[in-house]
């Protein structure tokens, strides 16, 4: 696997972000996260954005951090945020999430982010193991579904 860092308005990380998006949908039953993302949420030094590349270039994971401190959706300051952690269906199952996983925590706590949290849902069982599996623990609700039931936070020190 060939992880690169990309912005999120590449390409790749577009089609992959549609494939992710149109999973959430399916399995929610709504039009997928609604959760409010820019372009460059993800520039370094404030985040990265990275797509994994298999032997033969084609674009099969992705993940992202942003940078998030104190705010009114109940983040604390040096939080990075996990977002669009996703491997595609063929590829699930041999490692990928949590290489990506790693991937980013590292890069935040090079960045010097102090807490990586994300917020994954209740029809979303592989995720929640994958974190848990990570020394992730529940937190406090922050962001956009933080009202939500079937809303789960997880945090972790980095």
């Amino acid at each position: 696997m060939n992880i690169r860092r990309v912005r999120f308005d590449h390409p790749d990380a577009v089609k992959l972000n549609d494939e992710v998006q149109a999973e959430y949908a399916e399995r929610y039953g709504d039009d997928g996260d609604a959760t409010v993302l820019g372009t460059t949420d993800f520039d370094p030094p404030g985040g990265v954005y990275l797509i994994a590349y298999d032997e033969h270039d084609r674009p099969v994971a992705t993940g992202g951090w942003r940078s998030r401190d104190r705010n009114d959706e109940g983040n604390e300051d040096g939080d990075a945020e996990l977002k669009r952690m996703f491997v595609i269906a063929q590829m699930r199952g041999r490692g990928l999430a949590r290489r990506m996983l790693s991937a980013l925590e590292e890069d935040a706590r090079m960045a010097g982010r102090v807490r990586m949290v994300l917020e994954t849902g209740t029809k979303q069982p592989e995720a929640i193991a994958l974190y848990s599996s990570s020394g992730y623990e529940p937190c406090v609700k922050f962001g956009y579904y933080r009202h939500h039931e079937e809303s789960r936070c997880f945090a972790k020190k980095l």
